[in-house]
C-alpha cells in the first residue's frame, strides 16, 4: 500500500512537471506587439532576461562614431539559398553549401538570413524600409551578424526568386525554384560599421559582432510593400549604445 502511494505521487509530479512544461512554452511566446512584445520579452520567459537586462544589445542607432582602420572581410559565399519559410516572425531563407565570412582572422560560416521592416538598425535615427539580416556562427559557436538595408529603387532580383516561392501562410516552407548565391544580395560596395551586439529577437544573445554595410541596395516599392504585407511591423526598438562606440 505505501509503495502504491510513493507511485501515485510520483505519477502526479510526473503529470506536473509535463503540465508546467505545456504552460511554460506557450508562456513563452513572443511577438513585436501587445503583452508579449519587444518591451515585455525580459518577462516572459527567465531566459528571456539579457532583453532587459542586457548592456549590449541590438539594433541601435548609430550615431556615436569613431573613425577606425577596419579589415576587409574575405567573403567566401560559393552555396545558395535554398529555401524560404515565414516563420511568423520575419521572412527566413537557409542556405547550402560553403558560405564563409572572416573577420578577425575567424571564418564565419552563414546559417541562414532573414528580414526586418522597417529597418531595426538606424544610421543618424533614420530606418530604411527593409533590413536584411546574414547570420554567421563560427567552429567555436561565435555569432557574426551582416546587416545590409535596403532602399526604394530598381527591382532586386534575389527577392523576386525569394518572393516568386514563398508560401505567404506562417510555417509552410518551400524550396527556391530558382537557388541563388546569398552575396547576389550585397551592395558592390562593402564599406561597413561595426560595433558589438546582441541578437534582436529573444534571447537577446550578447557577444555577436555587426557588420552594417553603409551602402543600401535597392528593391522595388512593389517588392518592399509585399515583403511587409507578409511580415508587418517586426522591428525591435533601438537599444542603448551605453558605453559602446560605432567603429567605421
Amino acid at each position: 500500500m505505501k509503495r502504491l502511494v510513493m507511485i501515485c505521487v510520483a505519477a502526479a509530479f510526473a503529470l506536473a512537471g509535463v503540465t508546467g512544461e505545456r504552460d511554460h512554452a506557450e508562456h513563452a511566446h513572443w511577438s513585436y506587439k501587445g503583452k508579449n512584445g519587444p518591451v515585455h520579452w525580459g518577462q516572459i520567459d527567465p531566459k528571456f532576461r539579457l532583453c532587459a537586462l542586457g548592456a549590449n544589445q541590438s539594433p541601435v542607432n548609430m550615431n556615436r562614431f569613431i573613425e577606425a582602420e577596419l579589415p576587409n572581410p574575405k567573403v567566401r559565399y560559393t552555396g545558395n539559398a535554398k529555401e524560404v519559410v515565414n516563420n511568423g516572425h520575419t521572412i527566413k531563407v537557409s542556405t547550402i553549401g560553403k558560405n564563409e565570412f572572416t573577420i578577425d582572422g575567424i571564418p564565419f560560416d552563414l546559417v541562414q538570413f532573414h528580414f526586418h521592416t522597417p529597418s531595426e538598425n538606424t544610421i543618424n535615427g533614420k530606418h530604411f524600409p527593409m533590413e536584411a539580416h546574414l547570420v554567421h556562427k563560427s567552429k567555436d559557436g561565435e555569432y557574426l551578424v551582416v546587416a545590409l538595408m535596403f532602399q526604394e529603387g530598381q527591382p532586386n532580383l534575389a527577392l523576386s526568386r525569394i518572393l516568386a516561392d514563398l508560401d505567404p501562410r506562417p510555417n509552410h516552407p518551400k524550396k527556391l525554384k530558382e537557388m541563388f548565391n546569398p552575396g547576389d544580395l550585397f551592395p558592390k560596395k562593402v564599406d561597413y560599421y561595426r560595433y558589438e551586439g546582441s541578437f534582436t529577437t529573444p534571447p537577446c544573445t550578447e557577444g555577436v559582432r555587426w557588420i552594417v554595410f553603409k551602402t543600401p541596395v535597392e528593391a522595388s516599392k512593389e517588392q518592399l510593400e509585399q515583403m511587409q504585407k507578409i511580415m508587418g511591423h517586426n522591428n525591435r526598438p533601438t537599444q542603448p549604445l551605453h558605453a559602446r562606440v560605432i567603429l567605421k
